[in-house]
Order: structure tokens, then sequence, then C-alpha cells
């Protein structure tokens, strides 16, 4: 299908130079001949076959660019339906507010006039053309700020009203108070802002030109600015990346110490950089803080000093909706006594306090609410925002869970009705039936292999199996990979792909999780169920029967169907020879029984000496076997949660993860043989040597030496960094080494050269995703690329062609962002359902607040442990705020007392009037568990050391190994019901879920499978990629 014609013409812009001279710039400009309208009302025959404008409606609105760039938020109203956005809007906001993605509608030629005047006269064009293209079947509104083209234009066309934003709020709109409210908050803010005083608080911006100059010349450094949110108010880093500097000393990170040096950067923001002289430099701070946001500047507890630096210039905002709580009533009312403007507290630590405009504060106590940044002045303190919307109660569940989302960019609305209108029909009364022609033209594979699935107990989106079998002669085997065939039904640039691709994979919380494609597909027809047809993409490898090499490879289109879909217990019960139950034999009898449990069982154990074979290749390469935290969730028959326990290590998970790993490196081959420069990849980089220094001196304090010159000497190293009377010591060394490495990420071909495709983690030369296309768009992309692969292969041509370099550059940077905010959001409900736990707990009488921890980090003024039971992590101090420090009696018991603490690199140790006490790393103390509340922020744990000897919890014979987290999880799902129960009882209201948004969310209990694929580690790491796949 041929692409719309596209109409080339030029651009002429006349710009002021620095030097104050005028230059003309002629760009090429193309536009669409055909633009469809979008709506239904079309007398043209447009050709709207995307999305269209609602039918329903009595008017259409235009706004105009004022309304779009100040107003965006009233626009984004669901009740707001009709509205028109010109291309002279989006290019307006695109500019002045970051990218916001609308349709094309309108393209207009600008023109040498009064901006302002030239944006309302094109909006106002776009309007009459727009009544006049649908025959005057539909008035039309526009909206402005500007009261010259209301005058100018109300009263020139009878069918298209020109009216101001307020106007049209209580002409049409009378009724829809959140709205009203948020206009007069934002036009409160716009107005104050222009009588804002003239004393500079921090010094001005350099000019976009003097950035770009000092960048190449090497004078400046860009980089995106890190908040360590420990120490937000003083500490924060730029990373650096590529620049041009010649400053030898610079390794890695630049400081930024302090709000002046900040200089009105926000966290995320890309910066530019200046150099402090050497003797200004400063140091990272070593000790602990007593809470987050209690900073108390330490300067004996710096480090080494370090490369530090000042703002001198922003090149792009990444600001965002932050959430926010207001100050108590005390601080509100003071305030508003001396201003009408609130500073409202971010719930993310990194983010200043914001000042806003609102005469709801009192109202919205214990609320948390959603604001956008608007600007922050040099003469300003603090930036200026305006609120957007409420989000909920401040401690309730779902208003936290919502939080969690909103603050790591996931915006995971309900399937639109047209994205479910592209889904196939799989009903009881309407089954789906595989298309005859679709099956001629693919491999059928149904009766001539034994597929089966392995998967943790409860899994309902199964997109891998497995098959094994010995070919006739017995000299070959086949190995066979089968993966959900995803895009079959997901077709390029459809609205469900279009969906698919923004959200980028699916969100698994620690209570639920948000698809990435609809339930139709993700849990039924795209699903490998056991018994049931589908369709797949397959990789099929024929082995030497003795040496496991390869002989031949087939990738293509087949039929499947499962014959076993068994769990990861289930499948190691009958690799270790015991008798169990397979359901699926279960009404089999006799030898027909024995026959069928033979031949699973002779395949299970080929692929386990398959997969042994794989692991040993890629051990001579060097492939690391690091170590997370990993826990299991046990379902019953209705998905429901019934105990968390620790995962326990099985070879077979071992076994179908080498699996996967070798086919995604074969397909990795495939695409980057057939497209070098347009295909995706998966690059994990070899770290940072400096990042080991931590692992490297935490060893040496326990008698191992870690080499990490290279993946298979680091491998070695901690294979031998064994403890036998401890086995948590090697544990929370690869822990350690983990926490070094590098995130793994997608990239282009065309972006990287060959020889950074290497896969450190893997020891494997090219990889890619291609097992996973239920839950990771990125897979999605590779199917693609291997059709067009064995299309290229087999016709020499492709029928369509592939993405720009360009197009694919920037989606695999979104992809990553995506699963980085995915990993971040996963991290911080986990932690919330851990604080949950304990927050109803008495942590002075309840034995389950008193856990073993591990020390694996000394500090200034104390260290950070591991608490194994609970998978949590946290900071000890040895050193309160009244300068008393820990004291060991006798029997272990700790005290506070007056003395000094002493840091060395493996120790600390505490002295006072009845003696001196080291601790070690990796020696073990009983800590207490308590939760530190927090009315704007998130609550996190407290540990207190209560003692420096092992804590040896005494356990009932009744209460099975890991009782401690299947009560974790049951006990904040109950309380969360009862709360929310009650909650809707004295409210008398129904519940906050709207159908639609209870309908897309898949387990209202918690469904925590996912953490068994995603992330490795959740104990040690802040950020963290997962990358051993």
């Amino acid at each position: 299908m041929e692409g719309p014609l596209m109409i080339k013409t030029e651009k002429v812009l006349h710009l002021n130079s620095s030097k104050g001279r005028t230059v003309r710039v002629v760009r090429e400009h193309y536009v669409r001949e055909q633009v469809p309208c979008g709506s239904p009302l079309c007398q043209a025959d447009c050709h709207n076959d995307g999305k269209v404008l609602s039918g329903d409606v009595t008017h259409y609105v235009v706004p105009d660019v004022g309304v779009v760039r100040a107003f965006l938020e009233i626009l984004e109203f669901r009740e707001l339906q009709g509205i028109v956005l010109t291309q002279t809007a989006y290019q307006t906001v695109q500019h002045t507010r970051g990218h916001h993605y609308f349709v094309y509608l309108v393209p207009e030629l600008q023109k040498k006039k009064s901006l302002c005047a030239f944006c309302s006269r094109n909006v106002y064009n776009a309007a009459v053309w727009y009544y006049n293209h649908l025959a005057g079947l539909q008035p039309v509104v526009m909206i402005t700020e500007d009261n010259d083209a209301i005058s100018e234009f109300s009263a020139v066309n009878s069918g298209v009203y020109v009216i101001s934003t307020q106007e049209y709020l209580l002409s049409f709109w009378p009724d829809l108070q959140a709205a009203h409210d948020l206009y007069n908050s934002i036009a409160q803010t716009l107005q104050e802002r222009e009588s804002e005083g003239v004393e500079k608080v921090y010094t001005e911006h350099l000019p976009a030109e003097v950035l770009e100059a000092g960048i190449k010349s090497g004078r400046y450094i860009q980089g995106i600015l890190s908040v360590n949110k420990h120490r937000a108010q003083n500490e924060a880093f730029v990373r650096y990346e590529g620049s041009a500097s010649k400053n030898t000393e610079l390794n890695s990170d630049v400081l930024i110490n302090g709000a002046k040096h900040r200089n009105r950067a926000v966290h995320g923001d890309v910066v530019v950089i200046e150099l402090l002289p050497c003797n200004e430099w400063k140091g990272r701070t070593m000790a602990l803080t007593e809470g987050q946001g209690e900073e108390q500047p330490l300067e004996e507890t710096q480090s080494q000093p370090m490369p530090s630096g000042r703002v001198v210039g922003i090149l792009q905002r990444n600001w965002r909706d932050y959430v926010v709580t207001f100050p108590p009533l005390e601080e509100v009312q003071s305030q508003s006594r001396n201003s009408q403007k609130i500073l409202v507290i971010p719930w993310d630590y990194r983010i200043p306090k914001i000042r806003i405009s609102t005469q709801q504060a009192e109202a919205l106590q214990d609320q948390r609410v959603i604001v956008r940044l608007d600007s922050w002045e040099s003469t300003s303190v603090y930036p200026n925002g305006h609120c957007v919307r409420v989000l909920g109660k401040t401690g309730e569940l779902e208003t936290e869970i919502q939080t969690i989302l909103l603050e790591n960019c996931i915006h995971v609305p309900p399937f639109s009705e047209a994205q479910l209108r592209e889904m196939p029909v799989n009903t009881e009364e309407n089954r789906w039936q595989m298309d005859t022609s679709e099956v001629s033209s693919r491999r059928d594979l149904r009766d001539t292999h034994l597929v089966f699935s392995i998967d943790p107990k409860g899994c309902e989106d199964v997109d891998d199996t497995l098959s094994v079998r010995t070919l006739p002669g017995g000299k070959r085997l086949e190995l066979g990979v089968h993966i959900a065939d995803v895009t079959y039904f997901v077709r390029e640039g459809s609205l469900t792909d279009l969906e698919a691709r923004s959200r980028a994979t699916t969100y698994y919380l620690a209570d639920r999780r948000y698809d990435m494609l609809p339930a139709v597909l993700s849990a039924d027809l795209c699903s490998l169920l056991g018994g049931v047809d589908r369709y797949a993409m397959s990789v099929l490898w024929e082995l030497d029967a003795e040496t496991l090499d390869v002989c031949t490879v087939w990738y293509g289109h087949t039929l499947i169907r499962s014959s076993y879909q068994l769990y990861y217990e289930l499948a190691q019960s009958l690799l270790n020879g015991e008798e169990v139950e397979v359901p699926e034999l279960s009404q089999l009898k006799g030898s027909q029984r024995d026959q069928k449990l033979a031949e699973l069982l002779q395949a299970l154990e080929t692929l386990t000496r398959v997969a042994r074979h794989l692991r040993a290749q890629r051990d001579k390469g060097g492939a690391l076997e690091l170590e997370g935290v990993e826990v299991r969730a046990q379902l019953d028959e209705e998905k429901n949660i019934t105990a968390l326990v620790p995962k326990q290590p099985l070879e077979v998970h071992e076994t179908v993860a080498e699996c996967m790993i070798y086919a995604n490196h074969w397909v990795a081959r495939k695409i980057q043989e057939s497209f070098p420069h347009q295909a995706l990849l998966r690059h994990h980089p070899p770290p940072k040597q400096e990042f080991f220094n931590h692992l490297i001196n935490c060893a040496k304090a326990r008698g191992f030496s870690i080499d990490t010159r290279s993946n298979r000497a680091l491998a070695d190293s901690l294979e031998q960094a064994v403890d036998p009377q401890d086995p948590l010591v090697n544990k929370l060394m690869r822990m350690m080494a983990t926490q070094a490495m590098s995130n793994a990420l997608y990239f282009s071909t065309r972006a990287c050269p060959e020889e950074q495709y290497y896969h450190y983690g893997l020891a494997l030369d090219r990889y890619t995703h291609f097992t996973s296309p239920i839950r990771r768009y990125a897979d999605i992309l590779v199917h693609r690329l291997l059709m067009s692969a064995i299309q290229l292969e087999k016709e020499g041509s492709l029928s369509k062609p592939l993405a720009s370099n360009k197009e694919l550059e920037e989606l695999t940077q979104h992809i990553n962002n995506k699963n980085r905010a995915a990993q971040h959001a996963q991290k911080q409900s986990t932690e919330l359902f851990q604080c949950l736990y304990f927050r109803d707990k008495d942590a002075k009488t309840d034995e389950r607040c008193v856990a073993d921890a591990v020390i694996y980090a000394v500090r200034a003024n104390g260290f950070l442990a591991f608490i194994p039971q609970y998978g949590v992590k946290g900071a000890v101090h040895l050193k309160d705020r009244e300068g008393q420090v820990v004291s060991v009696e006798g029997d272990g018991r700790c005290e506070w007392k007056a003395g000094t603490l002493q840091r060395y690199p493996d120790r600390i140790s505490s002295c006072t009037s009845t003696g001196t006490h080291t601790f070690d790393l990796f020696s073990h103390v009983t800590v207490r568990i308590s939760v530190e509340p927090s009315r704007c922020h998130a609550d996190s744990l407290c540990l207190e050391l209560i003692s420096n000897k092992p804590h040896c919890p005494v356990q009932p014979e009744s209460q099975p190994a890991g009782r401690g987290r299947s009560e974790l999880v049951q006990d904040v799902v109950r309380w969360a019901e009862e709360a929310s129960l009650q909650a809707e009882e004295e409210r008398g209201r129904k519940p906050r879920l709207s159908r639609e948004e209870r309908q897309f969310r898949q387990s209202r209990t918690p469904n925590l499978y996912a953490l068994l694929q995603e992330i490795s580690e959740l104990a040690l790491l802040d950020l963290s990629d997962s990358f051993l796949r």
C-alpha cells in the first residue's frame, strides 16, 4: 500500500543572530495533499480510517494557541469532546511545553506578522475551513485568550463562534465545577507571574548559541541532572558522557553541590554545566541521613573531593506531572496570611517544593494532588505550578498505587472501544477459528512434535513452549523453541499496535498487573495453553546427538498444540524421579499412561542435557551467575495468593532460561546478518571498573580476591568466594556484583559500532529479545524483523520497507525508558507492601518485627544491612541526633551512650565508657523493623540495632519456612480490602474505580510471578535493569 502523497514546499524563516543581524533561513517543508478531517459528518469522502471525533457532540471546539499553551489540562477533561487541534497550536505547544503529540489536521504557512495575531488568524481560518468542509452541519467554537481576535472575528461568520475560555466553560459546561476551579487556578497563577518581583535569586541561563559553542569547544559539559534522593537539597550529579571536554581529571560524575549551583534545574533536565576551579571541589557525603529529606552538613564525613560544577544553562526541560501534598493546616494558614501562594511538597524527594495559587488548600488537606510546573524564573526561589486534579486520600492503597504509576510516567487507561474492535472474538457462543489459508501457509507441528511449556504455577500468559526429539537415524536431535505469534493479531500501525508501542511492556506491581495487550490476546489466543491449537513463531535447531553442535537452524511460522502445561516444581519432581501427578495424564490408565509419561520424561531429560551443554558453552566465554532476591507467589484455583515464599533454585529454571537465551541469541544473529544497520538488538556494556570498588574491598575484608578485568575473571572469582560457614557471604557478593553492572539496553545496530554489540552478562556477541511478545513490545518488533529476514532470504526483496534508522533509534530509547519505569514502579510497590505489612504491628512486642540482618556496607555514622527473611535492605544508625553512639552491653544488647565512632574500610567501631565494639562487614546482627510514616512522601522502613548477635527466632513446628513473607502479602491484602469496604460504607458511595478500570486491572489480589522474570534484584539495587535476559 502506497503512503500518502507529500507536497514539497519551502519554509522561509527570518531569524535574529547574536550579532543583531537578520538571517534568512530556507527549509524544506513537506505537507500531505489529503488530510482526513476526522469527523463522522464529513461530506467530502475523507479517508477517516483511524480515530474520529465523537458523533454525540453538539459542536466542535478549535482552541487557539494561547489556550492550548496555558489551559491544556482543561482540554484533557473527558467531558470535553470534539476538540480539533491545528498544527499551529501543536507546534507552539511543542516548543513551549515539551512534546505533546497530536494529529496534524490543518497545515498552515507562516507569514511575517505579529506572532500572536498571526497564530490567532491562522486558527480562525482553520475553524472556518473546517465548518465549510462539513457543509455547515456542525457549529464550530474557537476559544481564545486574545481579546483582539474575539473583537475581530466573533461576528464575521454565523457558524463559527469566537469566545474566551472562561465564557466557553460558563456557557457550555456550567456544572463542570472541576474545570472551573482549574481555570481559576491557572488564571490566577498567570496573573501573579506577571506581577512578580525583579530581584534575582539565581543567575540567568546562558543563551542557546553560547551553550552550543561551549559544548563544542569543551568548556561546558552536557548531561542529565540526577538528584540524590537522600540529600535532595544539597547533592546532585551530572553523568559525564561523551562530551568534548579535555579535562583529564573528569571520570564519570560531576557533583552539583547546593541549590545555587543547581540554578533552577530539576531532576531529569538536560543541563549544561561548567566545572568549578579545583580548589572549590567537594566530595560525596558518606554519612547516613537521619531520614530522607532531613539533611545536616557533615564536612568531616565527605569523601575525597570530586569534579564539581555549576549549571549554566538548560537544554531541555523534562518536566512531568508531579504528585504533591499540601503542608499542615497551620502552615497553610500562615502562608495564606502573607500571600495567596502555597508551597506544596512533592512525593518525590528529588523535586523542590512548588509554589501554586489556590483557594482550596484547607479542603485538600490529606489528599494527594497532581501538579504541573509552569515556570521557574530567576527571581523565584521555587518553581511555579498549578493543580490539575485530586488523586485521592493519602494512605489509601489505591491512591498510593496510582501515585507510584504517575510518578513513573506510566499511563495505562482502559483499552478503547476502537482498539477492542480490532480484537478477534472468542466466547462460549462464538469460538475463534483458525483461518484455513493461514493454516496452509504454516509448518504444522501439531502431530509431529511433543510440545510443552514450563512456567510458574498459575501463569496465564504462556508465551513460550519447548520441544525436543531424536530425529530418524538417531544421529541428530531437534530442539525447538516456539513463541506466541502475536504479530498475526497485532498488525503494524493498528490502534492496538500503537497502544502496545506506547506502553512498551506489561507492568507488574505487587498486587496487580497492567497488560500491554488486551486480555483476549494476552491470556487467551496468544497464550500457548495446553491442548489448544495456536499460531507460533518457531526456531528449530538440528543438533549433533553426541557433540550437540548446531548442524542447521530453521525459522518460521508454525502451528502447535501444547501437550503439557507444566509448572517448575512439577517438572523438577519428574526429573528427580518422584511420584507426582501430571494433570494431563490423570484420565489415562495403565500402559497408555506409562508410555506418555515415559515420553515426557525422556523429553525433559534430553532438554536438561542440552541446556547443561549450552550453559557450559557460555560459561567458557565468561557468563555471569549473579544473585537476586526472588520470591514465588503461591496461587489458589481462583488465582489468589495463598503464600509468598522465597523462590527455591531449581535446575529446571536454568534449563528453560538457557533455551530462551539460545533462541534470543540465534534470532539476533539472523536479523543482524540480514539487516546490518536496521536490527533491534540488546547489549550489556561492560561496567566501569570503579563501580567494583565496593565489591573488591568487601571481598578483601573476608579474605577473598575478586578479579574484575573481564566477565570470565569475575565469574571465576565469585565462584571461589565461598564461606562454608555462611552461604550469605557469597550471595551478598553476587548482589554487589549485580549492583555494579551497567543496564542492559535495546539499541539500533546503526547507532552502535559492532564491537559494542556484546552482552557482558550473558557472554554473547549478539543478543535480542524474541521470546516474550505478549508482554514486551521489543519482541514484537523483533518478530517482524525476523519475518522480513525470512522473506528477504526467500524472495530477494521486501514487500514493505523497514522502519527508518531514526525511527528505530527513537523507539529503542522509548522502550528503554518504559522498561526502567516498569522496574521502578514494581520496586516501589513492593516497598509499599512491606511498609503496609509492618505498619499495624507493634515493633516493641511483635516478634515478627525482630529479624536477623547482615552488614553489607559501612558508612561514617552507621552501616547498611540486608534482612534475608523479608528481602529488605536499610540503614542502621550507630549515632543519634544528640551525638550519642551505640554501646554494646555484655549480653549483646545495644544502648545509647556518649562516645565516638571510628570508621574503617571494612568495619566501624563504637567507643564508649563500657569499651570498644567493632561491627565487621558480613557479620550478623539483630534489628527491629518499624515504619517511619511520612505525610507527604512514601512511608519507609526503619531498622534499629538491638543486639550485636545473630537473631534466631523460635519457629513453631507447625509454621512452615517462609511464613513471614506469606503473612506479609496476606495481611496487607486483607487490611486493604477491609479498609476499602469500611471507607465505602462510611462515604456511602461506589468503589473508586470505574467498571472499565476494574475490568482492565487484570488481578485484584497479588499476582507476582513476573518477579521471577523481570526483577532479579530488589533488595540492594536502587536503579537496576534485568540484564540477564
